[in-house]
Formats: structure tokens, sequence, C-alpha cells
């Protein structure tokens, strides 16, 4: 072959290869598509950041109740729309768990610096009076901050099943858990009683007060 013909190739050679390398560093350099994106850790808990509580199953409903507090004034769930509500589960005989429940939404509501309505649902109907409400409150400090919502247990069982919420049996304590109710009526937000600080709570019900300003849900 003619030493020219044998120059032509190589150097045609040689710029093929730097096309090849040249589109190869392109694509490395390219941004990676939507679907190709692997999601990084903090995108993927960016949501429950948002929340110091356990995030509740979403697009669970609180269920709607007609009672009636330690007043005798009627007392539900659908009166409390259009804000976020704190909902705990108390019995007014409870010597641990429910005044420590009642006294970490005080602090809780101190933090937050405006009205949130709370509610604690009777688990011990057969017990729980008005009489003996008021003076669970009395004691705690909470007259005017929560309110009971008491009644028969054919009337509570179906709040606690909407709760999922195990009320005290004579051989089981009852399950010690506040919820925030955000302002359409959803579940949002849980705590263990073992979770549950004045700080944590706060912060959640902020949180859900600023999504109904916004309109929109939070997270």
């Amino acid at each position: 072959m003619p030493p020219g013909r044998v120059i032509a190739l190589l150097v045609a050679g040689l710029a093929s290869l730097a096309a090849i390398v040249f589109a190869m560093s392109g694509l490395s350099r390219a941004p990676a598509r939507q679907s190709d994106a692997r999601p990084t850790a903090a995108s993927l808990s960016a949501a429950t950041d948002r929340f110091a509580g356990s995030l509740m199953p979403a697009g669970v409903r609180a269920p709607d109740f007609s009672l009636h507090d330690q007043d005798g004034e009627p007392i539900s769930m659908a009166a409390l729309r259009g804000r976020p509500a704190i909902v705990t589960f108390l019995y007014t005989a409870c010597k641990e768990t429910c005044p420590a429940q009642a006294q970490q939404i005080k602090l809780a509501l101190d933090r937050v610096g405006e009205p949130v309505s709370a509610i604690a649902v009777s688990v011990e109907p057969d017990a729980d009076t008005p009489a003996s409400a008021q003076r669970f409150l009395r004691k705690q400090g909470m007259v005017g901050r929560l309110d009971f919502a008491l009644g028969s247990r054919s009337q509570l069982q179906p709040v606690w099943r909407g709760f999922a919420i195990q009320p005290q049996l004579p051989d089981a304590e009852h399950q010690a858990r506040t919820v925030i109710v955000d302002a359409r009526g959803y579940q949002r937000v849980g705590f263990p009683v073992d979770q549950l600080t004045p700080e944590r709570l706060a912060k959640d019900v902020r949180t859900l007060l600023a999504e109904s300003r916004a309109g929109r849900p939070a997270g």
C-alpha cells in the first residue's frame, strides 16, 4: 500500500477515536435523567424530618363523634375542623401515665403560643364522670385548656377503634398515645407515651398550623 494511503488511514482512525472519547466524556458530564437518578438519603427522609413524632398512615381520618365534656357541653371532632387539634387518651383515676401526658400537653401548648384545642378521650367510661374529670383537670392545671370527651362504653368504642386505642381493662393498662389531627380531620402524627415531649409535640403542632394557613399538606 502506498505510504500516503497508510498515513491517511491512520489519521482517519485517530480522528474517529478522538470523537468517540469526546462523546463518552460528554455523556459522563450530562445530568442524569429523572428516571435514572438515585434518591438520596436526604430526599427520602425529607417528609419525615418535617415532624418530630411518628407519621400516621396517609389518609386516615379521625373518627367523628358527638359526646359531652366534663361540663356537660357537647364535644365533637367535626367542631374542631379548620385547625389542628391534640387528641390524647386518659382516665381520671390514673396515677402515672395520664398526669404525665397532661403535663406534657400543657407545656407544649405553652410553647405553641396560640390557642390549640386539646381533647382527652376517656378510656375508662365506667369510672370517668363529669365530676372526676373536673377534679383531674383542676389538679393538672388544665381547666380551660384540655377537655374530656365522656360517654358510655358503646359511644366510646368507635372512637377507640378509629384511633386504634386499647381502653383501660381490668388486666391491662390502656394504650397511652397522643395524636395530632390536622385541620382537615386527618390523623397526621402520633406519640407513644415514652416519645412524647413538650418540644416535639409543640414542633409538630406548629408545623400543622403553618400548613393550615398555607392551605396545603406539610412534608
